[in-house]
């Protein structure tokens, strides 16, 4: 099939997927006038901002900005790629998805396949073991569990299971007909060099790893007697698994979003961390199982809640090596705060020592990482030894000047003179080295930009929803200074040329999370209609044609000063003359 004929796929695909139909089996919809309003499924609110326009086949929520289609929808909420989304929505109304040409038809089914034997294989590897765990024959792993006052209902809510030996998988997997090089591919299974296979976490007990759409894909395995190998082990990364794109215990989070908004997600280190807390009573839990935080794990909390509270180890030179570089991570859009524990203990510790009412104590004291690395940084240094506290300063000066506005660094400086004893002017002194912001443009030219770039918006989405006063609006005459916003005119006017703008085909063109995108939708809600729109929409037309008018005399007068010929330079004066008087002409239309 061509790239039309996957294109025309896609719309029959939308047509049979009505966009109320699809959100409403995911969130609740109520109607209020011409739209579907409810609590936005991406983001944590008490307050309905999330809207569906039915007729216009999109989605918008005027707290976060997402914005899309019913196939971002469930690209976004899924958490899946777009082909998977594709697949899902295929699925549900009974269609077949094609594909592009014979080769990657054949390709597709194969990857397909052998994707689908894995998950099955992936699914009886992980009721062997969870049987193994409840067979008589696991008492060293049920003592561990016990230990850890694990309790039957939660081993069973996790799927929690035992590998007794490294021989009886394997021959149970050939058992059930799969070949050695599936055992191998899937991770489940190892090959020695002698060409014999061996279970990959053998004797280990066992905590299957099962991502967001309830597929088992991998295993993590915790040793239970002291040995050089080490204590945690997961399945290698392969066609269902890689660790630094999922995240532990993401499915059951899933099932609690769709239960009711999460106000934060709770980031953990470690499996073991995660169930005992989940047993607790904390349900929005999840571990990076071991890693440093990646940025593709950040994506996939952003789907849950804006909010993720770090709660690692409590020892201070462990967190501060796992807390490297989530700087970088806030720019994801994410609100990242750290959990302060007492030194020494980690999550697990705090439950079961002191009990969960302790522990949500720490989570009501989680504090902004700027903040967190001070406490990191004064629990490295004995502030009683002179020496170890000018380290202190050296190092406390370092995040201090990392802050981004002048009032949080005076606060932070305040606190870092109190602990070390030292004089606030002194401190100052010392930050004056710190390189400076570079100075914003005059508030004039900033102002004027702001201006056009609301007019751009306004003039784009009055075209966009085909007000019939823009129906004649050229948009080519306009040079928008936006990508987005130049592509979102291309569309509107090839649209125009087909016979009817369908404000829901910018899917197709941009992502859920455009931001200039989401300015444009957001004018559909009442601003666009009635007689001050209409006089709005021929001021803003006014303003961008005078925008262009002044830059075409600016591009003039550079190129007269240059010109290498009197005639020539009589010819860009005469075109200035023509330009001044153009632009005089819409100035006296404001009037």
């Amino acid at each position: 099939m061509n790239d039309s004929g996957y294109a025309g796929f896609l719309s029959v695909l939308k047509e049979k997927n009505d966009l109320v139909e699809v959100i409403g089996s995911y969130i609740k919809l109520d109607r209020r006038g011409y739209n579907y309003w409810a609590c936005c499924p991406f983001h944590h609110e008490k307050t309905p901002s999330f809207s569906v326009n039915a007729a216009d086949k999109y989605y918008h929520c005027f707290g976060c900005g997402v914005s899309g289609d019913v196939i971002s929808f469930v690209k976004e909420y899924e958490n899946v790629d777009f082909r998977q989304a594709v697949e899902i929505l295929a699925k549900r109304a009974g269609l077949e998805v094609p594909v592009l040409d014979n080769r990657s038809a054949e390709e597709a089914q194969k990857r397909k396949a052998l994707k689908d034997r894995l998950l099955a294989l992936m699914k009886d590897t992980a009721r062997f073991y969870l049987n193994n765990l409840w067979s008589g024959r696991a008492d060293q792993h049920l003592e561990y569990l016990t230990r850890r006052k694990i309790q039957p209902t939660t081993m069973k809510k996790f799927g929690l299971g035992a590998s007794l030996d490294f021989h009886a998988l394997p021959k149970y997997l050939l058992g059930k007909g799969y070949t050695p090089e599936e055992c191998v591919e899937s991770g489940a299974c190892g090959r020695s060099e002698e060409g014999r296979l061996f279970d990959s976490l053998g004797g280990r007990l066992i905590i299957p790893i099962i991502n967001n759409l309830d597929e088992v894909v991998a295993f993590g395995g915790r040793i239970l007697v002291k040995t050089d190998r080490a204590k945690y082990k997961n399945t290698r990364d392969t066609l269902l698994f890689d660790k630094s794109k999922n995240l532990y215990n993401i499915n059951l989070v899933k099932r609690e979003k769709r239960t009711a908004a999460l106000p934060n997600l709770i980031m953990l280190e470690g499996y073991m961390d995660v169930i005992s807390l989940y047993q607790a009573g904390f349900k929005n839990v999840v571990a990076s199982m071991g890693t440093s935080l990646t940025k593709e794990q950040v994506r996939l909390c952003k789907r849950y809640s804006d909010t993720v509270l770090i709660s690692y180890d409590g020892d201070a030179a462990g967190q501060s090596a796992n807390l490297r570089g989530l700087k970088l991570l806030e720019n994801e859009g994410v609100n990242i705060r750290v959990v302060p524990l007492p030194d020494g203990l980690d999550p697990d510790d705090v439950i079961v020592k002191r009990g969960a009412e302790e522990y949500r104590k720490c989570l009501d004291a989680a504090m902004p990482l700027i903040d967190y690395r001070l406490l990191a940084a004064k629990r490295k240094y004995d502030l009683s030894d002179p020496y170890k506290r000018r380290e202190y300063v050296r190092e406390a000066l370092g995040v201090v000047k990392e802050a981004e506005s002048a009032s949080e660094r005076e606060e932070l400086l305040k606190r870092v003179s109190k602990e070390a004893n030292v004089s606030y002017s002194a401190l100052m002194r010392d930050l004056e080295g710190a390189p400076q912001k570079i100075e914003a443009p005059p508030p004039r030219a900033r102002e004027e930009a702001d201006r056009a770039r609301k007019a751009e918006r306004f003039v784009l989405a009055a075209c966009l929803f085909n007000r019939d006063y823009a129906k004649n609006c050229n948009l080519f005459e306009f040079g928008f200074r936006d990508e987005t916003l130049e592509r979102l005119a291309e569309y509107i006017m090839e649209e125009r040329e087909r016979g009817s703008v369908r404000p829901s085909g910018v899917f197709d063109l941009f992502g859920s999370e455009n931001g200039e995108l989401n300015e444009v939708l957001e004018k559909n809600n009442g601003d666009l209609d009635g007689e001050v729109a209409e006089r709005y929409f021929r001021d803003c037309v006014r303003l961008l044609r005078q925008r262009e008018i002044k830059e075409q005399i600016e591009i003039c007068r550079g190129a007269s000063v240059q010109a290498e010929t009197l005639e020539e330079r009589g010819e860009y004066l005469t075109r200035i003359k023509e330009l001044t008087k153009k632009l005089s002409d819409l100035k006296r239309q404001e009037e």
